[in-house]
């Protein structure tokens, strides 16, 4: 990626596109930016592209993406156990549950998106987390 650089960046059918100086164009899904794909369309239109080109910004939403994450090819694995268990319950709020597990909810969203797998140890503490929380419900 040395000469290489971010030249526009565009949204379509949930993904987000870059043309890079060398015509090259590279996509990822929005799942992989969890902050973008929460994010207005408005919101989404508003970067800066860093003075270098290897790097995007979102100022309002604090996001931040690098040239080389555009390279990366895992697509999103929907079919995971802690997806499942977040379909199942739509009710559940993803910023509660990864606060109250001490990670961001951007963490927790790839998780979910099966964008990030996460280790076995990190799967039992975001069922703890929602045990915790079922726990709290029936003490109501």
């Amino acid at each position: 990626m040395n000469n290489i650089s971010i030249k526009t960046i565009w949204f379509d059918e949930g993904r987000i596109y870059m043309r890079d100086s060398a015509g090259q164009t590279h996509s990822r899904p929005l799942e992989a930016f969890p902050l973008l794909m929460d994010a207005s369309s408005k919101q989404r239109q508003e970067y800066i592209i860093d003075p270098q080109g290897d790097a995007v910004r979102w100022p309002e939403i604090d996001e931040d993406i690098h040239i080389s994450s555009f390279l990366e090819e895992k697509e999103p694995d929907s079919d995971n156990e802690i997806a499942q268990i977040f379909k199942r319950f739509p009710q559940l709020n993803v910023s509660e549950v990864a606060r109250q597990m001490g990670i961001n909810k951007s963490l927790l969203s790839k998780y979910i998106y099966g964008i990030k797998t996460p280790s076995e140890h990190r799967k039992l503490e975001i069922k703890q987390a929602l045990k915790n929380l079922g726990e709290e419900l029936i003490a109501i």
